[in-house]
């Protein structure tokens, strides 16, 4: 799949897969919701806007873009998007985190579309780098996409990772960080400051752009540009998100990091969704 599609700053694919994220936690009565709702418009972009190249028919070609999310525990944002591409029948959806069921809580490589299994946080971008050593000797032109969150980065095989890519000059390697500021139970900043991302990933030799993780347009113009750019360099983008992002009481929080809506919230989490513009 590589048609581009100039995004608008909302779109409808982000409201949809939001909706679907929900529904699918609720069918389940499990899911990290904030979490999947914080790289949505990450998502969008690229699976959605022509920047990875893909063939949901065809998992497996040889020459396709690969996407690593590091954060596994957002996987919902992921399973929906999958199944909105035709990689698998929607239908999966419904048994998400059951007994037995191919999508799990995390992500695992028995899923079309899945490359690793991710959710052990830290090893994402370390994976991704080994792809993209791969895509370099054997002289490939596929490129590696991985999504970490911000919380994630306190690991030290994120930098370890970061430090390997930058000294191998792997220009087909781009990770996107999930910058929404919460990990699990408080803010970042209350143990471990992530405030200068940018200048760390710039420091082992990436070229680094911050920007407005929920803005598609921006999102779009970066990667598109960094697709054509003739640079020797890994490639990061600090994306400023907001965990939770598209429902007002879940917004920043860190009382909902696996809590779900119930009664009213539900009706009212949905409204939000579907109301949501900027």
């Amino acid at each position: 799949m590589e048609d581009r599609q100039i995004p608008t700053k909302i779109s409808n694919e982000s409201r949809e897969i939001r909706k679907l994220v929900l529904e699918t936690a609720l069918n389940a009565k499990k899911g990290h919701v904030p979490s999947a709702f914080s790289w949505v418009e990450i998502a969008v972009v690229l699976y959605f806007k022509g920047i990875m190249k893909f063939d949901a028919k065809n998992p497996q070609m040889e020459d396709r873009d690969r996407f690593i999310l590091s954060k596994g525990h957002g996987c919902l944002t992921l399973y929906a998007a999958l199944s909105k591409l035709g990689f698998f029948p929607r239908d999966l959806l419904n048994d998400f985190g059951g007994k037995g069921a191919v999508l799990a809580g995390h992500p695992d490589t028995e899923i079309p579309g899945v490359e690793t299994c991710t959710g052990s946080l830290g090893h994402g971008l370390g994976v991704g780098a080994g792809f993209a050593l791969s895509a370099k000797l054997k002289n490939m032109k596929w490129r590696t996409y991985v999504v970490l969150g911000d919380a994630e980065c306190h690991e030290g095989s994120v930098w370890e990772a970061a430090m390997f890519a930058g000294h191998q000059k792997l220009n087909s390697l781009v990770a996107i960080i999930d910058k929404n500021k919460l990990g699990a139970t408080d803010f970042t900043e209350n143990y471990a400051s992530v405030k200068n991302l940018a200048e760390r990933f710039n420091s082992f030799g990436w070229d680094v752009a911050e920007c407005d993780g929920h803005d598609e347009c921006k999102l779009f113009e970066l990667l598109f540009a960094h697709k054509s750019k003739k640079s020797d360099k890994p490639f990061c983008i600090v994306a400023d998100t907001i965990k939770g992002k598209g429902v007002s009481f879940m917004q920043n929080s860190k009382e909902w990091h696996t809590k779900l809506p119930k009664d009213n919230e539900i009706a009212e989490a949905f409204d939000c969704i579907e109301n949501n513009n900027d």
